[in-house]
């Protein structure tokens, strides 16, 4: 597949000028004019880019790219090795930001909600479509304990989590975000939530859990963001017969 096919491919699957984004969707280095093997994963860091020359990839697409706003423009230093690699080997990046996070079928979210089972989805911003909301309301089957949750949560994401229990309350109705989206536990609050999910935590939102009366889970960003560069090696390998795998570098965080 072209270079050029490839981006319109993915920019007819993604809708990024739905977004307003914190960095620029789309190929961000250019590489090889044509595009057959393709490596995803959460973040082009330098480990990513490393197994992508060993598995001989023509295209790296990440969630996490380059060139994101308030970051110094100079190609120097970790920017600097990053990119010549990139550029030594013939290596296309792709990054895709809010709209990964925001695809009903292959974004985070939806992955996140696929793994607890969420059904009748919404968005979670008031009057803005699922498919251009930064975030996701939806019921389970039925209600359960805090501790069935919290099992069904660390075995979605594969990792332990921070969970703030508030109360007995059981579960039913969850709100959830992935990455870092701590600044929208109130929104789930307004829409009615039991929970929210997100992947990170700050201070204030301990506090602001409690005294609003919703649990919360801060699942890890790195976790809960793999969710959509997953999807889209599967979405790229069935669909589009191109040669694409998944690569996880671990990340704690």
């Amino acid at each position: 597949m072209l270079r050029s096919e490839f981006e319109l491919l993915l920019n007819q699957t993604l809708s990024p000028n739905r977004f307003k984004d914190y960095a620029p969707n789309g190929l961000q280095v250019e590489g090889k004019k044509e595009i057959s093997r393709v490596v995803t994963g959460v973040t082009a860091c330098q480990a990513l880019i490393d197994a992508a020359i060993e598995y001989k990839a023509d295209a790296i697409f990440v969630h996490h790219g380059y060139f994101w706003k308030n970051e110094i423009p100079q190609i120097v230093g970790m920017k600097y090795r990053r990119v010549s690699a990139l550029i030594k080997h013939d290596i296309n990046l792709y990054g895709y930001h809010l709209p990964l996070d925001a695809h009903p079928v292959l974004g985070n979210n939806a992955g996140l909600a696929d793994a607890i089972g969420l059904l009748n989805r919404t968005g979670l911003q008031p009057g803005v479509a699922i498919e251009e909301s930064i975030g996701v309301v939806g019921e389970l089957r039925e209600p359960v304990s805090v501790s069935v949750f919290h099992a069904m949560v660390e075995k979605a994401v594969e990792r332990e989590v921070l969970f703030e229990c508030v109360g007995d309350r059981k579960i039913h109705r969850v709100a959830l975000c992935t990455g870092g989206a701590q600044g929208y536990i109130e929104q789930a609050v307004d829409a009615g939530a039991d929970v929210y999910i997100t992947g990170e935590v700050s201070e204030q939102t301990i506090h602001i859990a409690r005294e609003m009366g919703i649990h919360f889970i801060a699942a890890g960003h790195h976790a809960t963001e793999r969710f959509g560069v997953k999807s889209m090696a599967a979405f790229l390998s069935e669909e589009c017969g191109l040669d694409a795998v998944f690569i996880d570098i671990d990340n704690p965080a």
